[in-house]
């Protein structure tokens, strides 16, 4: 099936030091030790991704509060996790993370933007990982609804909807105070 996400078959557990043996130019990602392949995005997500990027790169860079930095890059939160998200912000205090050849811990921010073959693994899989690890604020983008979600990790360390908007509306971030984003600017 045409941009399905596959899975590579199944080995023992793969580590992170197997997946830097890859040796393909294949995009994938490692969950709990299985390792998937990643398809190509389509025309909208590039496009979304491309808008959200240039909105959170401009905020960061006129305050100097961090990076951003859009995918593909790997964010390795453990041996058997390398998840590549579409976007990330890592706060400048925290910028000691960026390694030669990956992000190696949690950063403060991350944007995924759904598509059909990783709705579940965007909601829920991934979700649960970026919680578990510390991630502060995480945003979900729903390109076919024309909807943003943002969560935020609370003083227990669960995630809480802090943000959301569907078709119409703004969202805006807890992470980078101040910053809040136009939908109709997203998908127009």
């Amino acid at each position: 099936m045409k941009g399905a996400v596959v899975e590579r078959p199944k080995r023992r557990v793969w580590t992170y030091e197997d997946y830097l043996r890859l040796d393909d130019d294949k995009r994938y990602e490692l969950i709990n030790g299985r390792l998937y392949e990643m398809p190509a995005p389509t025309p909208l997500h590039q496009i979304i991704l491309a808008y959200l990027h240039h909105r959170f790169y401009d905020f960061a860079e006129r305050r100097d509060t961090g990076l951003v930095i859009p995918s593909p890059i790997d964010v390795v939160l453990g041996d058997r996790y390398v998840l590549q998200p579409d976007i990330l912000f890592i706060s400048k205090e925290r910028l000691g993370i960026i390694g030669e050849k990956a992000i190696t811990g949690p950063p403060d921010l991350v944007v995924e933007i759904i598509s059909p073959a990783t709705v579940r693994r965007d909601t829920v899989v991934k979700r649960g990982i970026y919680e578990r690890f510390g991630v502060k604020e995480y945003w979900i983008v729903y390109p076919g609804e024309r909807a943003v979600e943002v969560w935020v990790l609370n003083d227990k360390g669960k995630y809480e909807l802090f943000s959301v908007a569907e078709g119409e509306g703004k969202v805006k971030s807890k992470v980078l105070k101040g910053l809040e984003v136009d939908l109709k600017e997203v998908f127009k």
